[in-house]
């Protein structure tokens, strides 16, 4: 009975490690987190940043103003002199001249002129050109981590290739842990900046290393796309509460608590990608994948990368620039900078979910042509708001329209590889990060400057067009054709090679059991 008792945990841990529902589920929770420390910061690092550095500095040099005030006190006492010029009683004190008195009686019966700036109400900080200064350095220390991952991803899909995902995975899970501490007890815009981009380095062996395993394990292109669909849930939940989730945080219980949370979360990450993965066990691709050169040079990759990076580029030049323009016009409180972004992940999150199984009946081509052009519309209806209420309808229209746009094209990428290359995931999904963190990367560290140079407003214009004029690309990925070699093929009268886009050879990650290898001894 002991035995027996001893055997049931691990019963249920080899049936887990067969199960691709538990797969999903790790990729699921790893994008969750990966998105919820990317936004988590959006409400936090600017308000952070104007309170130690603006507002200290201006606390340092209050008190040496405020020291020539005691010599006052030593001024003669006040008298009252009565005017005959208009009848009125004048109180001045004894070191007060009569042409002081003749101007300042002439004063009172002028109009004062308007002031040249109104005052701001209360709640509004000041320092316009400290925020505006703070635009470009925000936008930079957001761009880092995908400038990072940018540079990193090519690698991260080699890796995969010759490792597989497994290792590449838990080592994501390492580094994000790193970051998240590290964000937690940063004082100074420098340790932010190196928390930033170290996030980059763990978020590309995460998405990439996650995104291609999920392709191994589903290979039939229509539940692949529920997959996609469904990871990307993830990624999306992560979005919808991290910046909310931030900004409560911060005001209410103090800067480093939402890191340590999320910190927490990440070990349970860990644990179970150790119970479900076993990350010591290295299992390469049995056949060589397409060079990442190769597929750079397909133009329907390329339509497809384009599509995901300037769809999020979007998203990714409001996350720096629109808490700092809220600050400006609308005098929002720290909360609200947060629960600005929270439309765009509720839709985002309904979006991907809906269209990772409509995209498939529509056609993903048709869905990701809707959503740019929504995406256009939306971005120009944001500088209309004129309170946080006016941002819920082209936020939550922009983050639905995003989810279109990712919940289409992730699928495609590996349907293109299928059709036209080898069934290999590791660079395609690469190719995508990169797209990703490109629109990341090139948003943010623009935004900032442009906003600085012609305004917000402008921006929001800019990038609007730029997703409208590239939304009719997508009707090119309607009926890609098969590559050259196989076109070739059925040029010679073959009809049996029809359907060449299925996995030249059965990749055999799952199972992840011992018993497994001899089975496909057996097999052979």
């Amino acid at each position: 009975m002991p035995l027996a008792a001893e055997r049931v945990p691990w019963r249920w841990l080899v049936a887990g490690r067969a199960s691709r529902r538990l797969v999903l589920v790790v990729v699921f929770v790893a994008l969750l987190l990966d998105n919820m420390l990317l936004t988590v910061v959006v409400p936090i690092v600017p308000t952070f940043l104007y309170t130690t550095e603006y507002e200290g500095a201006n606390s340092s040099v209050a008190p040496a103003q405020t020291e020539p005030a005691p010599p006052a006190l030593r001024a003669p006492p006040f008298s009252s002199m009565f005017s005959y010029f208009d009848n009125t009683t004048v109180t001045v004190s004894g070191s007060t001249s009569a042409t002081e008195l003749v101007n300042r009686t002439e004063s009172s019966r002028l109009p004062q002129p308007p002031a040249s700036s109104p005052p701001l109400p209360s709640g509004c900080p000041e320092g316009e050109e400290f925020l505006a200064k703070e635009n470009v350095r925000v936008g930079l220390l957001f761009a880092s981590k995908a400038l990072v991952q940018l540079v990193v991803n090519p690698s991260v899909g080699l890796l995969t290739n010759r490792i597989g995902y497994h290792i590449p995975m838990f080592i994501g899970f390492v580094i994000m842990f790193l970051s998240t501490v590290m964000f937690a007890f940063s004082g100074t815009y420098t340790l932010l900046f190196i928390a930033r981009a170290l996030q980059g380095i763990g978020s590309s062996f995460s998405s990439v290393a996650g995104l291609g395993m999920l392709a191994s394990v589903y290979t039939d292109d229509f539940e692949r796309g529920n997959a996609m669909g469904i990871a990307l849930g993830g990624l999306a939940l992560g979005v919808l509460i991290g910046a909310p989730f931030g900004s409560v945080m911060y005001e209410f219980v103090g800067k480093s608590s939402p890191f340590l949370v999320l910190a927490f979360l990440a070990l349970l990450d860990g644990a179970l990608q150790l119970c479900i993965l076993q990350p010591s066990k290295i299992s390469p691709e049995s056949t060589k994948g397409t060079p990442v050169s190769t597929l750079l040079r397909d133009p329907y990759i390329l339509v497809a990368a384009g599509a995901l990076c300037f769809s999020n580029m979007g998203v990714a030049m409001l996350e720096p620039t629109l808490p700092i323009w809220m600050m400006q016009t609308m005098c929002s409180p720290k909360w609200q900078l947060g629960m600005a972004f929270l439309p765009a992940s509720v839709s985002y999150l309904v979006g991907t979910n809906l269209f990772g199984i409509l995209a498939n009946k529509m056609g993903r081509w048709l869905c990701s042509l809707i959503g740019m052009a929504v995406v256009g519309i939306s971005l120009l209806c944001v500088p209309l708001a004129k309170n946080i209420y006016g941002l819920i309808g082209p936020n939550g229209g922009l983050g639905f329209a995003i989810g279109m746009v990712d919940s289409s094209m992730m699928p495609i990428m590996g349907y293109l590889v299928d059709l036209r290359h080898t069934s290999v995931y590791g660079n395609v999904y690469a190719i995508a990060d990169v797209a990703f963190c490109m629109g990341f990367a090139i948003g943010p560290s623009t935004g900032g400057a442009i906003v600085r140079a012609i305004g917000f407003p402008w921006l929001m214009i800019i990038i609007g067009v730029i997703n409208i004029a590239y939304a009719p690309l997508c009707w090119f990925l309607r009926n890609p054709p098969t590559k050259e070699e196989k076109i070739g093929i059925l040029s010679q009268e073959c009809p049996m090679q029809t359907k060449s886009y299925t996995p030249q050879k059965t990749l055999r990650h799952f199972p992840l059991t011992d018993e497994s290898d001899v089975e496909a001894e057996n097999a052979e």
